[in-house]
């Protein structure tokens, strides 16, 4: 069966090298990037491909964000090379890469809403990747906003990554977080922040057919549902300062119906009940194969084999699986 595995990681050549020339020896996130083959050697990527029937990757740039470790003044000239080269890997390799999905210059909303004109507009990109947050502001921050629009006018998705490193500290007390716990339980809280910050700015009441495909099976919300639920129903009655009660009466669903509309992935892991958990909460039709490849222990194989096991096993038709596999993400990217 083919398998179109939505959430890939990739550097293309001349953007590591510059990478690597503007922020050699980058700490934590960047010792395990620099540790990874298949994030810059095809021929090892090709082989884990290969060793999967029907396997195909929509790629994207790995972590960390461009505005994280660049300039305001380098950060534009990454993102070209980051797009122009995982464009080329489209355009010379497609049975194996079906597409592409943007970086942004996030320091400025203009030189983001440009990028992404370019690369989706001239180069094919078929969605833009954000980050739960860009360089510490929100996705929602007003110069930011205008990339929602360019994508739901478009109709294609955004893929939404979370990120934050080791100086995000687990305490207040504390520099720095312990034990990778920035990673571990901080990516989960990031991403859902994230969408919550996207429901109650109103987007999907302005953009009706936004399409956001949140990575790791939407994080914390679908097992944090009756909080998210009957919890944000009462929005604004632990609150003295702000007026949440009119943010409520602003929007027209419940918060949980909004939560409801995002996309999300399968890459946990191999993780079998938050699979089920997460596929009851948003529905086979907004379910999408992804292996989070190639950030494993195995560095590129264990994930994708483990998340194919746990597809195959789930209780779901044969229809429902190839949905799952590959039909949403056909439809949801335009793909032939």
């Amino acid at each position: 069966m083919r398998k179109i595995d939505v959430f890939t990681h990739i550097l293309p050549d001349t953007y590591f090298a510059r990478m690597e020339e503007v922020v050699p020896g980058y700490k934590d996130i960047g010792k395990r990037v620099r540790n990874i083959p298949m994030l810059t050697d095809l021929d090892v990527r090709f082989r884990m491909m290969d060793s999967h029937d029907g396997y195909q990757q929509i790629l994207s740039i790995a972590t960390p964000p461009i505005e994280v470790y660049a300039s305001p003044r380098d950060a534009p000239d990454l993102a070209r090379r980051a797009n122009d080269g995982m464009a080329a890997l489209v355009d010379r390799y497609p049975d194996r890469f079906p597409g592409f999905v943007a970086s942004l210059p996030m320091h400025d909303g203009a030189e983001a809403l440009a990028e992404l004109e370019r690369s989706v507009d001239t180069l094919g990109a078929r969605g833009v990747q954000l980050f739960s947050n860009a360089n510490g502001r929100p996705p929602t921050a007003p110069d930011l906003l205008p990339l929602f629009g360019a994508m739901a006018a478009r109709d294609l998705p955004i893929w939404l990554h979370p990120f934050r490193d080791a100086r995000s500290s687990d305490y207040a007390t504390e520099d720095r977080s312990e034990f990778e716990i920035w990673w571990t339980f901080g990516w989960p809280y990031e991403t859902s922040v994230a969408m919550a910050r996207i429901v109650f700015a109103g987007l999907y009441d302005q953009y009706p057919n936004l399409k956001i495909i949140t990575h790791h099976m939407g994080a914390m919300v679908p097992y944090f549902e009756g909080r998210v639920g009957p919890g944000w129903d009462q929005l604004g009655v632990r609150t003295s300062d702000r007026d949440y009660a009119s943010v409520l009466r602003g929007l027209r669903k419940r918060p949980l119906d909004y939560f409801h509309m995002f996309y999300a992935d399968t890459a946990l892991f191999g993780a079998y009940d938050g699979t089920v958990c997460g596929l009851s909460f948003f529905g086979v039709d907004q379910v999408l194969f992804a292996s989070d490849a190639p950030f494993d222990p195995e560095k590129g194989t264990q994930y994708v084999r483990e998340t194919i096991g746990v597809v195959d096993r789930l209780p779901i038709s044969p229809e429902e699986r190839e949905q799952i596999y590959w039909r949403n993400a056909a439809r949801l990217l335009k793909l032939p």
